[in-house]
């Protein structure tokens, strides 16, 4: 009986895996075909619809302005989170249990919700439309994935490394410099890879305040609502396979800081 529960349960897991999975299969393949409409199976091989993305100046650039708002981003939510999540794991104030509910409430509130406030707020303040505007609320909403990941290497990191090195005189920037960063730094480097991941592929936000600069996604949604173009299926694939990058240089720094605490 409870071999066959296991096996049910594990056929289960699979089938789900194959449903979340099974659009990449089928994105990728449609991305070469030589149609001029999207079909799946597709039909004969060809490379048309990549040369088409990077001979666009629209595709360049609302990549280009997805990167830009992306490292931005992606910079000031590592340093406010790092900083938000020291405070809340070192520091000893009334109010810290209320401070991480709030900096995690982004992921709470339904995103649509969000980006009709930051809306109304950017717009007078006639921010909408400027790639500092998108960075800020792709900032509120990056923040609580770089506090989830560094709290997290916080807690399991020893204290009594931190209080020894200020007992020999060290003040708390040298202690964080010298004993606590390198300790955290894969905590710090996944943050800092979510909070990039969710500013790159955030739409919603975008969509009331790009403007007449669209990011990627923005760029690609419009291209969904008014006509569908297999351009959109190069892009889809090339995201997925910069997405799978990025998770395999994440696994290649953590094992890296895996050997070097070995080796001390």
């Amino acid at each position: 009986m409870y071999l066959r529960v296991k096996w049910i349960y594990y056929l289960i897991c699979a089938l789900i895996f194959i449903f979340l999975i099974m659009p990449i299969f089928i994105i990728i393949p449609m991305s070469f075909s030589s149609s001029r409409f999207l079909q799946f199976p597709p039909r004969g091989f060809s490379l048309q619809w990549y040369a088409e993305y990077f001979g666009s100046r629209n595709w360049i650039s609302a990549t280009l302005r997805s990167f830009q708002v992306g490292i931005l981003t992606m910079v000031f939510a590592t340093i406010l989170g790092t900083l938000a999540s020291l405070a809340i794991v070192r520091g000893d104030f009334k109010g810290k249990k209320l401070l991480y509910g709030m900096i995690l409430s982004p992921i709470i509130i339904p995103v649509i919700i969000t980006s009709v406030a930051v809306y109304y707020i950017f717009a007078n303040l006639r921010m909408v439309g400027s790639i500092w505007g998108l960075v800020l609320a792709h900032t509120v909403l990056a923040l609580p994935f770089v506090v989830v990941n560094v709290t997290a290497t916080l807690q399991g990191f020893d204290i009594t490394l931190e209080r020894a090195s200020l007992s020999l005189g060290a003040n708390r920037l040298v202690t964080f410099l010298r004993v606590t960063f390198p300790m955290i730094w894969p905590g710090i480097i996944s943050g800092a890879l979510f909070a990039f991941i969710t500013s790159f592929d955030e739409v919603v936000v975008a969509i009331f305040l790009c403007g007449s600069k669209p990011t990627l996604p923005k760029q690609m949604w419009d291209g969904i609502r008014v006509s569908i173009n297999p351009t959109i299926t190069a892009v889809a694939s090339l995201l997925i396979i910069f997405s799978v990058l990025l998770l395999l240089s994440l696994q290649i720094l953590k094992r890296h800081s895996a050997r070097m605490k070995g080796g001390t």
